[in-house]
């Protein structure tokens, strides 16, 4: 080989060997100053079936403040949206507990929609692994519905208990002063005898819804025909119409039987049928009716008496809520008599409706679930059964127009 092209060739292949080793280097020293990537969290196995099962409201967070896992009551409360947790409250306890590793807990009020509803929840953050955080939250909302609902029953109770109580202490004052004028005496006493009376009638109602709040639901309901529970709480108020010439008039169909109780649905009609009675002019007409709709019974009781303002009808149904008191003084009412027509159907599967106009009188119409009536040779299910004390949600109570007997 030609010395010169000998040395030409040998020039290019160490120049290219050069160059080999210079890209190589580069690579190495690019490939050393390389940070490798974090690899991106991982809920631990087995949480997700975990949170599937929890009746609480469960998230897993990242540290990110990503939502890595959410259970499906975290998303029906509204605490989670996409992978964002939007209340700030819990998020700031998600940041405290990702910084020193201490578990939390707080009740807090968390705003919804845009109608600005309260829902009051209680809120328990806590380090899972190192890198996320598990936050369990618990709609307390129900709970303290029902707390404030004792606390006003108990503030009412002592308040309506005071005023026959105060008035029995001042007629009896009263009497003991003009023991020598009999013809006093005999106002007083009188008077200190409807006082009793209402007395007696309060303590009674009170214990009476106390004991029905204990029966809720049902222990052991059985058929019940409706017709006799019409009879039943129509005897038990003539007397009263009676006295007063209202005339009451009963027009129902045959075989209409719901489960239930019998007693607490006569006491149910007997409070609506009685009610009628107090509000209503004498010589006029209280009609109670009983028909089918569906699956369902509806009672009606009407009236053609003084009727009830438009602005009372969605209150009439609370607890010592009347609508005229010196009304109720003379009747005797105590405000507790819708209160328990509403319980007793509520816990019978049903609901209590009304429709009145001032001057014209008032309906008060009962739904209740009919009983399931099995084919020959066949037998009600326990579902069955259970299915006609809980039937679907009916809507709230209504206004709904009826022309009164």
């Amino acid at each position: 080989m030609d010395p010169t092209l000998a040395a030409v060739l040998g020039g290019v292949i160490g120049a290219a060997l050069a160059l080999l080793s210079l890209g190589a280097m580069m690579l190495s020293e690019r490939s050393q100053r390389k940070i490798p990537e974090s690899p991106e969290p991982m809920v631990p196995a087995g949480v997700a079936t975990v949170l599937s099962v929890l009746r609480s409201s469960a998230v897993v967070m990242g540290p990110e403040d990503q939502v890595l896992q959410a259970s499906a009551p975290a998303h029906v409360l509204g605490i989670v949206r996409g992978e964002r947790l939007v209340v700030d409250d819990i998020l700031t306890m998600v940041r405290q507990v990702r910084r020193d590793g201490e578990i939390r807990q707080q009740d807090l009020e968390i705003v919804r929609g845009r109608l600005g509803a309260t829902q009051y929840v209680s809120a328990r953050v806590a380090p899972l692994g190192s890198q996320l955080v598990l936050v369990l939250v618990e709609d307390r909302t129900r709970e303290r519905r029902l707390e404030a609902i004792r606390r006003d029953f108990t503030v009412n109770v002592s308040h309506e208990l005071k005023t026959p109580v105060g008035a029995l202490i001042l007629l009896a004052d009263a009497v003991s002063e003009a023991s020598d004028d009999p013809e006093a005496v005999q106002r007083f006493s009188d008077r200190m005898r409807v006082e009793a009376s209402r007395l007696s009638r309060l303590v009674k109602e009170i214990i009476e819804l106390s004991r029905l709040q204990g029966d809720d639901p049902l222990e052991n309901p059985g058929p019940v025909d409706i017709n006799g529970v019409i009879e039943t709480a129509v005897d038990r108020c003539r007397i009263d119409a009676d006295d007063r010439d209202i005339k009451i008039v009963v027009k129902t169909e045959p075989e209409l039987e719901v489960l239930g109780s019998a007693d607490q649905l006569a006491m149910a009609i007997g409070n609506l049928v009685e009610n009628a009675i107090n509000y209503s002019p004498d010589g006029t007409r209280v009609a109670v009716a009983a028909h089918p709709i569906g699956d369902l019974v509806e009672v009606t009781v009407s009236d053609q008496g003084v009727g009830i303002p438009s602005s009372d009808l969605e209150r009439i149904f609370e607890r010592f809520y009347r609508v005229d008191r010196a009304r109720s003084r003379e009747t005797g009412g105590t405000g507790l008599g819708l209160s328990i027509v509403k319980h007793i159907a509520s816990i019978h599967g049903g609901d209590v409706r009304v429709w009145s106009v001032e001057g014209q009188g008032s309906t008060f119409t009962v739904r209740l679930p009919l009983r399931f009536e099995p084919a020959p040779g066949q037998t009600a299910s326990p579902g069955q059964e259970e299915a006609a004390l809980n039937p679907a949600p009916t809507p709230p109570v209504q206004i709904a127009k009826e022309t009164a007997s």
